[in-house]
């Protein structure tokens, strides 16, 4: 039986909204207006985090490198932390503890597991304690709060660090547990995170928390879902890299999708199509102005777009031909695209001639590693490194020809909306 609860929102916090004792007083500051509404709130892991917690799997992974180390720092940052929100008697110091101690559990034998499943069983405490200290705080402060496992309710397949929802349990599940939490108070929960049908952790895809606030915003019937940021909205670029960048006040969801999936970083790009599907708007605002009108992402918004520009950097070129010199043909192009999804590497941009074909990707390299181990039994293989992307999306030739400044092309491609450039910087020659 349904217990759907009316008017449901769905809010996204990010690693940069929680990052220290402040952020985590401003957070609660923001929540304590919806306290007597029904809110599924998701939380990240606080800061750099994530990227910490990978460099302990990378190091558990690699004999000549110390795991507890890093960690060690990571479990110092939280508790200091807590020192600035809690007395030392609070219980919450314990449960923090106890998260930390199921890495250690991982770390005190020698690797047995795939480096994928070993990655997602540490990485994810990261949002398990964030969250676990947010709730806390939250009750301190006189707010009522459920602490809720995501892994109870989102139900995966047993692909590791790219997991797959299994949407018809995760719904059926979710909806038994989570409406009668939310009548008790601000659901808190962790994003990234999921779990098998055997129960072990998995993860949804790096910057997967805009993903999980929308398989909850879906299965809940959500009205809507906020992603809170430290932007004023969706821009047209990213302010760290460009100026005079604008705020886009709103946007359909088809151009989402489209910004999303050419690597605007804003929201994550599999975040937008459950949303779509059941027609629930989203809104993109700021936990630093949080009285700004944001952006508002829904349907039927077709309108005329600014050229919005999106850089990925640290890319790879791949030019893959054959051996023979004959065509790289279908039966080329079928084997060298099966071999893709076995790494599962994504394609951020593909050209094909008679004889070769490029591809550019994320420099991952432990998947490039194998992709090319792959492919060099049947092809030639050259690889670029160290390059950008460049996607702009409602492009205009003058803003091509300014962003090819000392800049050299490597590949180029203009079709409908975008254009796309691959590019590394020119050295500038002076005289002697």
């Amino acid at each position: 039986m349904r217990l759907n609860l009316v008017n449901m929102k769905v809010f996204k916090f990010g690693g940069a909204s929680v990052k220290d004792a402040d952020g985590i007083k401003n957070v609660v500051r923001i929540l304590e207006q919806y306290a007597d509404e029904h809110t599924v709130v998701v939380i990240s892991a606080m800061g750099k985090t994530t990227n910490a917690l990978e460099q302990v799997v990378d190091a558990y992974f690699d004999p000549k490198k110390n795991a507890q180390e890093p960690l060690t720092a990571i479990r110092n940052q939280h508790f200091e932390l807590l020192k600035q929100l809690f007395d030392p008697s609070d219980e919450v110091f314990a449960s923090i503890n106890d998260s930390f101690v199921e890495i250690d559990w991982i770390l005190e034998d020698e690797p047995q597991e795939q480096y994928d499943y070993i990655y997602d069983q540490i990485v994810s405490i990261g949002e398990m304690v964030s969250t676990k200290i947010v709730a806390a705080f939250l009750n301190k402060s006189g707010i009522p709060a459920q602490w809720l496992d995501a892994r109870d309710v989102i139900h995966t397949n047993n692909t590791h660090r790219e997991a797959k929802v299994d949407w018809y349990t995760t719904e059926k599940t979710m909806n038994e547990i989570v409406p009668d939490q939310a009548k008790k108070g601000l659901v808190i929960t962790q994003g990234f995170i999921g779990s098998t049908s055997e129960n072990f952790t998995t993860t949804l895809g790096r910057e997967g928390s805009d993903y999980s606030a929308a398989i909850f915003a879906y299965c809940l019937n959500a009205k809507s879902m906020s992603i809170w940021k430290d932007v004023p909205g969706v821009l047209t670029a990213d302010p760290r890299l460009f100026k005079h960048v604008t705020k886009i006040d709103r946007l359909s969801y088809r151009e989402a999708i489209e910004m999303t999936y050419y690597g605007a970083k804003v929201i994550h790009p599999k975040t937008i199509k459950p949303l779509q599907n059941k027609n629930i708007t989203l809104y993109v605002k700021s936990f630093i102005e949080p009285e700004g009108s944001g952006t508002i992402i829904s349907a039927n918004l077709e309108s005329q777009y600014p050229p919005v520009i999106v850089v990925e950097k640290n890319q790879v070129l791949l030019h893959i031909s054959t051996r023979n010199f004959s065509f790289v043909a279908e039966d080329n192009l079928s084997a060298i695209f099966l071999a893709f999804a076995k790494h599962r590497i994504k394609v951020n941009m593909m050209q094909n001639s008679a004889i070769s074909f490029s591809v550019c990707v994320d420099n991952k390299i432990r998947r490039i590693k194998g992709l090319l181990e792959d492919l060099t039994k049947d092809f030639k293989v050259l690889k670029d490194e160290n390059l950008e992307l460049i996607t702009i999306r409602h492009y205009k030739h003058e803003v091509i020809e300014r962003l090819k400044k000392g800049k050299m092309v490597i590949l180029e491609e203009r079709i409908r909306n975008n254009a796309q450039m691959v590019v590394k910087d020119i050295p500038v020659i002076e005289r002697i």
